[in-house]
């Protein structure tokens, strides 16, 4: 539900005036609009004012405002094995039920009562549901096409089943829990010892 009034200047609220509530009247919105705060996760993001296109198509029906189409931004975040700048074209589909006033969870088809509402004004807020969209589709490990990556794939791709000799030399400091490793089951350390 919506609580408090909406300003009608805010880049992601938007006028449903000319709508009328006449069910299967649409009208088409595009627009670019500056991206809010905190658009992403803790490694990658959508950085506050950015550009953000919107595509969208807004629908009367019976129970409200039913908005639809495309978001689409650049998001900025680090590589999380070398930590330089990664960037990643975001683009997304947005749907969500906007009813009227005054409907039930029910009257509109939620199974839940989390139901976003048409404002005073004829106004609709759609950073919440942007605000979902996009984060659902950023990465929570974010890699950059570079170097470490190739590094990576060079490293998984030499290192074969029971080839030992890809593997670094063991620090001399470990040598006595390497002994431990190489023991056969039933060998006591000293047997190790013997051997060698």
């Amino acid at each position: 539900m919506h609580e408090g009034r909406l300003d009608p200047n805010a880049p992601l609220v938007l006028s449903t005036h000319e709508l009328g509530r006449r069910p299967g009247t649409m009208r088409t919105l595009r627009r670019t609009v500056p991206a809010p705060a905190d658009l992403g996760i803790a490694v990658i993001g959508v950085p506050e004012g950015s550009d953000l296109e919107l595509d969208l198509r807004l629908e009367a029906v019976m129970e409200g405002v039913l908005v639809s189409g495309t978001v689409r931004g650049r998001a900025v975040g680090e590589c999380v094995r070398c930590l330089t700048e990664v960037t990643e074209d975001v683009e997304v589909e947005v749907q969500e039920l906007f009813a009227y006033p005054g409907k039930t969870p029910a009257e509109v088809g939620e199974d839940d009562d989390e139901v976003r509402e048409v404002a005073p004004g004829e106004l609709i807020d759609l950073e919440p549901t942007v605000r979902d969209a996009v984060v659902l589709e950023l990465p929570f490990q974010p890699e950059c096409d570079g170097p470490c990556q190739q590094d990576y794939e060079i490293g998984v791709s030499e290192r074969t089943p029971g080839d030992e000799g890809t593997e670094e030399p063991a620090d001399p400091r470990w040598s006595a829990l390497q002994g431990l490793l190489e023991q056969q089951p039933g060998q006591t350390p000293s047997d190790t010892r013997e051997k060698s």
